[in-house]
C-alpha cells in the first residue's frame, strides 16, 4: 500500500506555438518535467507533511512515476486571463485525512482563484468533519468558522495566472501538489 508521507506545491507557465509544447514549458517552469505524472483525486493523506518546493524537487528522479493533484488551464486567445489553483485544507487531527482541490477558471485574478480553491478544499473537509457553516457566507467568514471549530488547522493555496500571449501563442498555467513516499 502506497500512502504519501510528504507533498510539495509547485506552479508554472509556458508559452509555445503548439499546445502540447506550452504544457511541457509550464512543467519545466514548475520543475516537474522529468516525471511521469499520474493525476489523482483530492485527498490530503493523514499525517502528510508539506515540504518546501526546493526540498521536494530533490526527491524526484527522471522517469519516476509521480502522483500529483494538478490544475491546468490553456488558451491561445490574446490577453485572455487564465488561472490554475490548488487549495488545501489540513485537519487538526493528523490521523484524519484532509482535502486538496483543483480550480482552473478564466477571467479570474490570482487572489480570487486561490481563495476559491482554498474554500473548496475547506468546505469538503468541513462537511466530512461535521463542521456547521453557512454555504452562502463569503470565504473570509467561512474561513473563520472553519478555523474556530478547532477541527481544521490550516488552509492555503498555490495559484498561477497568466494572460494569453499577444500573438496567439498557446499559454498554459499549472499548479500542482506533488505527492511523495
Amino acid at each position: 500500500m502506497y500512502v504519501p508521507t510528504k507533498l510539495f506545491f509547485t506552479k508554472g507557465v509556458g508559452r509555445h506555438k503548439d499546445y502540447l509544447s506550452s504544457f511541457e514549458a509550464a512543467l519545466r517552469h514548475a520543475g516537474i518535467e522529468i516525471c511521469n505524472l499520474v493525476t489523482v483525486s483530492s485527498i490530503f493523506p493523514p499525517g502528510c507533511k508539506i515540504i518546501p518546493r526546493s526540498q521536494g524537487l530533490k526527491h524526484i528522479k527522471p522517469g519516476q512515476i509521480t502522483f500529483a493533484v494538478m490544475a491546468r488551464n490553456s488558451t491561445n486567445e490574446p490577453n485572455r486571463l487564465i488561472a490554475a489553483s490548488i487549495g488545501v485544507a489540513v485537519p487538526a487531527d493528523n490521523i484524519q485525512y484532509g482535502y486538496l482541490s483543483e480550480h482552473h477558471p478564466c477571467g479570474v485574478k490570482e487572489k480570487l482563484a486561490g481563495d476559491y480553491a482554498e474554500d473548496l478544499a475547506a468546505q469538503m473537509l468541513a462537511t466530512t468533519l461535521g463542521v456547521n457553516f453557512d454555504a452562502e457566507a463569503d470565504w473570509n467568514e467561512r474561513e473563520q468558522v472553519f478555523k474556530m471549530s478547532g477541527k481544521i488547522v490550516k488552509t492555503l493555496n498555490i495559484t498561477k495566472t497568466a494572460e494569453g500571449h499577444k500573438d496567439g501563442l498557446w499559454t498554459t498555467v499549472i499548479a500542482a501538489a506533488i505527492l511523495l513516499p
